[in-house]
């Protein structure tokens, strides 16, 4: 079993000064606020609970599915473990801290997890089931229907979102979507409904796009080398952050993103990089106009005049295409707001280029692992499917 977990901060739902109290349930607990799928807190008799310490409880669920995810934790943090495949397992999955019940309800059995979006100021997080199949070998013939009327694509296209929640820069707010979102995805849109967990209203976050698949192609390498475990029904967790926390933002990106708001105008030497190495704003000549500016920050642009209105102007922008730059940036409907609007994109920028973005990709839900001698062909299909998806949307 690993160390006792530090202790950390618990995150309110939303923002703490509009958010309702938290119930605190069972020895201090609260739900999970950034829960994106399973058993929800208030739909279900309990769902994912938040620990005062800052790890995540998982009810056990009934035999034989709790137990048999019990014994699947229980094995591969087992203090004597040598096996190499599962001590490699343990980098791409949540850390175990061992078994946890209420003093109140000694027999209620909860799993204690690490809490994988804590160390995220804004965790933008998506649950993608793996696999061709969410059944197991021993399913009954009516469990195995109802599986596959839920999404009957899962065999051609090996992975099903579950859920998904998305910090939106402009809105300081978060987007969601539920089962039902993933499950109306066909194969015409699938990229597109991918591709909405890392678009965070102003643009497509490329970096963590890249940073996501380099996690996945490790996960995949270690299925590839192992042919003790085959898993059904199981997920991977993404979690990337969505804006950069005030502490960590370069002081000199918000030397020259304010020089430019307040003078409507950066000089030759100045510049302002968002991540991947791609220069959002150029060198406008000094004493151009905010509009005249705004046409020479972007190497295609469109004024799109309103039939209605044409007073207003309606602005839709495009970056340069540049290799790992944020190819689609846009924002309809400026309307004279432009300098509050990309203030906002300014001060949410990832940190800076030098730096890794930060993401996880771990994999979660482990009541259908089964012992096998072969390659989990199942699993592996939907992992390559998921990785060329991700590509597609990198490179469009």
């Amino acid at each position: 079993m690993a160390a006792e977990p530090p202790a950390l901060r618990l995150r309110p739902p939303g923002n703490a000064g509009d958010s309702p109290p938290v119930p605190r349930l069972l020895g201090g607990c609260v739900p999970l606020s950034h829960q994106v799928a399973g058993h929800m807190y208030g739909k279900d008799k309990v769902g994912i609970l938040q620990h005062p310490d800052g790890t995540v409880l998982k009810q056990l669920q009934p035999p034989p599915r709790g137990p048999r995810e019990l014994e699947f934790y229980t094995m591969v943090y087992a203090a004597d473990c040598a096996d190499t495949v599962l001590l490699e397992l343990r980098k791409h999955l949540p850390k175990y801290y061992g078994v946890w019940s209420p003093p109140t309800a000694p027999n209620d059995v909860y799993l204690k997890l690490e809490d994988v979006t804590h160390k995220f100021n804004k965790p933008c997080i998506m649950d993608v089931k793996i696999g061709r199949k969410s059944y197991d070998p021993f399913a009954s013939s009516e469990k195995i229907q109802q599986q596959v009327s839920k999404y009957p694509l899962m065999e051609e296209i090996g992975f099903l979102v579950l859920g998904m929640r998305v910090y939106h820069v402009h809105s300081d707010s978060y987007e969601t979507q539920n089962q039902h979102y993933g499950r109306n995805l066909t194969k015409e849109t699938l990229k597109e409904g991918v591709s909405k967990f890392f678009h965070n209203g102003f643009c497509l976050r490329k970096d963590a796009i890249a940073a996501s698949i380099q996690k996945v192609e490790k996960i995949l390498q270690w299925f590839e080398s192992q042919k003790q475990l085959n898993f059904y029904a199981s997920s991977l967790l993404f979690v990337y952050e969505g804006s950069s926390q005030p502490a960590t933002t370069k002081s000199n990106d918000r030397t020259l993103a304010g020089k430019f708001l307040s003078k409507g105008h950066l000089s030759d030497a100045d510049a302002l990089e968002c991540n991947n190495n791609f220069h959002l704003f150029g060198s406008p000549a000094n004493g151009t106009s905010v509009g005249k500016s705004l046409s020479k920050v972007y190497a295609r642009h469109r004024k799109l005049y309103s039939k209605k209105h044409h007073s207003q102007t309606s602005l839709k922008v495009e970056t340069l295409e540049q290799d790992n730059g944020w190819k689609s940036m846009s924002q309809e409907h400026l309307n004279g707001n432009v300098l509050s609007q990309l203030e906002k994109v300014f001060y949410h920028l990832p940190a800076g280029r030098q730096e890794i973005t930060e993401a996880e990709v771990r994999m979660i839900d482990f009541a259908h692992v089964f012992p096998s001698n072969t390659v989990d062909e199942g699993y592996v299909y939907g992992l390559k499917h998921l990785i060329a998806v991700l590509r597609s949307i990198l490179d469009s």
